[in-house]
């Protein structure tokens, strides 16, 4: 089929309600414009066999930027689909800005890394001959590695921007690029809209074949170098005390195993074990429940746990595919042998803030001006910890680590102490601009160490927190929303949130709806609006009328869902009956919850 008749079809097919108008559009650049020649003959294959869904699904829209890059299934050709072309554009947007920005008077470099994923390792030498044909000096890492090593490596060696391949915890037909400034933190306003302008008019991407540039120079392989000094500046974040503790560590069929073993052992922990069943390094993630690599999932931790149980293990720590998420389990006592229980992302952030902080506060190394960092969408006591240490915190921060990031550099890096996010992201120091799985992990260990040799369970020393701070309890709720009817519905549920919002939920009145996008905080029993101020974003809070029980609303920057977070709390007269506290809650969440998703199915 010719690209006429093609195109013909296409458009018979949104007559007939087969195709999005959207689809149609996109599909006819994708035949008639030259950019897109080589990918015709596919196109017009695809329609004359009439596969209308996966068309619509690969061309109702452009894939965007989001808060961790440009992210989606993967799909040969398409706009709204992950292929040679749209990784190609990112690659080369990325390029031209840089080379605008700094007007030719330096050396330009950029390093990339690449994970487990299906075609990783394929878009990440596709990315290099792009960049070299720009003229960039290409630093590669050339094996399975982490996020934070690139975030790290592009400080390291002074690159001018770095390019990380990899879909985080998505499902195995997906992959993505993440794209790094040289503060070795992802893009952030102005430059992101920058690049996405120049991406969204690329014409010719023009690239070097990986061979040729790396016969020529243009590409050197850092791997070795890399792993060597992160290695020496993650270990550097450790602190004193026991290691007697034994770690079972999974890394979901990633890359963390590079990072974290060698840190954990270079840090005295001897008694570590990777979990057999998920230690392949395959982007297939097979031995996980759903093929979904997400330590935020209770269910990987299933399997891990009975093998932990039979076998005297006192902690289960198991990272994302590109280790810059930890998820933990340990028993509900000090018996390895009975119950167990995993952490939350809020959790594990309130026991690692708590840990940092009492460790530099027995050294001496905190002052009022160190600072802890955490997103809106993250649990409050860890500002309610931060504040027992006379520590600040900075919470008002949209979702993604490079905002997190952006605030070390804006308020001094040398104060920085820890920040985290709900997503199960955590960083010390000053050696990277990202989340990071492997000195999480050693953190981790470390806590896991001390309270066993003071015969105190984790689960058990977070019931203190909670004594001491209140009991806090959140929970996350995704509404996902997949194609060109999703976003519509998305559209429809985020209005319906700021025009039409309800009166209460969970039987508890809402006092007040914060709204970031449009930047005004709204007393609903009066009407009156104020300004809300910075940061500006698509999130929504509706504050209930009770002090730490609020409700956040926002469209992933990453995936086609809504993201509804619960936030519960009772004092800390209330929670001294830690059973009582948590039946309450609990029934409040699932209160919260059903309140919401009822709203969200009127309103979508």
């Amino acid at each position: 089929m010719n690209a006429t008749d093609a195109l013909a079809a296409a458009k018979q097919a949104a007559t007939d309600g087969k195709l999005s108008e959207t689809a149609v559009e996109n599909i006819e650049r994708w035949l008639t414009e030259p950019r897109y020649a080589e990918y015709r003959d596919q196109v017009a294959d695809q329609i004359a066999d009439q596969k209308w869904q996966p068309l619509d699904d690969a061309f109702w829209t452009i894939i965007p930027f989001g808060t961790g890059g440009r992210r989606g299934r993967m799909y040969p050709i398409g706009s709204n689909a992950i292929n040679d072309r749209t990784i190609g554009e990112s690659a080369q947007g990325l390029a031209d800005y840089v080379v605008d920005y700094h007007k030719g008077q330096k050396q330009l470099s950029c390093a990339i890394a690449y994970d487990t994923r299906h075609k990783s390792r394929h878009f990440a030498e596709l990315c290099a001959g792009i960049m070299v044909a720009a003229g960039f000096k290409v630093y590669f890492l050339d094996d399975y590695r982490a996020t934070p090593q690139l975030s790290y490596a592009v400080r390291y060696k002074n690159c001018d921007c770095g390019i990380m391949v990899t879909a985080s915890h998505n499902p195995p037909s997906d992959n993505a690029v993440k794209v790094y400034w040289s503060s070795g933190a992802q893009v952030l306003p102005p430059h992101d809209k920058a690049i996405i302008d120049r991406v969204m008019s690329c014409q010719e991407i023009r690239c070097v074949p990986f061979d040729q540039a790396l016969a020529d120079g243009k590409v050197e392989i850092v791997t070795e170098e890399i792993d060597q000094a992160f290695l020496e500046v993650t270990s550097a974040q450790a602190f004193s005390g026991p290691r007697d503790v034994k770690i079972l560590y999974s890394p979901l069929h990633g890359v963390g195993a590079a990072a974290v073993m060698p840190l954990l052992a270079k840090d005295g922990f001897n008694d570590v074990e990777v979990y057999g069943p998920h230690e392949e390094r395959s982007g297939d993630f097979p031995n996980v429940p759903g093929h979904v690599s997400n330590p935020e999932n209770k269910q990987v931790f299933d399997a891990p746990i009975e093998y932990a149980k039979a076998n005297g293990f006192d902690l289960i720590m198991a990272t994302d595919p590109d280790c810059d998420r930890l998820g933990v389990a340990a028993p509900l006592t000090t018996d390895s042998a009975g119950q167990w229980g995993t952490f939350s992302g809020n959790q594990i952030g309130a026991l690692l803030a708590d840990f940092i902080l009492s460790k530099r506060a027995a050294a001496g190394t905190l002052s009022s001006d160190h600072y802890v960092v955490k997103t809106l969408v993250t649990t409050e006591l860890i500002r309610r910890i931060a504040t027992a240490y006379d520590v600040k915190c900075i919470g008002d921060l949209l979702v993604g680590f490079k905002f997190i990031a952006a605030t070390m550099d804006e308020n001094g890096p040398e104060k920085f102490v820890f920040g985290t996010e709900e997503s199960h992201g955590y960083l010390v120091g000053q050696y990277c601009r990202d989340k990071d799985g492997a000195v999480a992990c050693m953190l981790m260990s470390e806590l896991a160490a001390d309270l066993k040799q003071r015969g105190i369970s984790m689960h058990d020393h977070l019931a203190d927190l909670y004594r001491q701070h209140g009991f806090h309890q959140e929970y996350m709720i995704s509404l996902v929303m997949e194609g060109s009817e999703g976003m519509a519905a998305m559209q429809r549920l985020m209005k319906a949130f700021r025009e039409t919002p309800p009166a209460s939920v969970a039987g508890i009145a809402v006092t007040q709806i914060r709204d970031y996008l449009n930047s005004t905080l709204t007393d609903t029993a009066s009407g009156r609006q104020s300004p809300l101020g910075d940061p500006v974003g698509n999130l929504i809070i509706l504050d209930l009328d009770e002090e730490g029980n609020y409700v956040a609303v926002r469209p992933s920057g990453t995936e086609p869902k809504i993201k509804l977070y619960v936030f519960t709390k009772l004092s800390t007269d209330q929670s001294q009956d830690l059973d009582a506290a948590k039946a309450k809650l609990n029934a409040r969440l699932e209160s919260l919850e059903a309140d919401m998703r009822a709203f969200a199915k009127d309103h979508s």
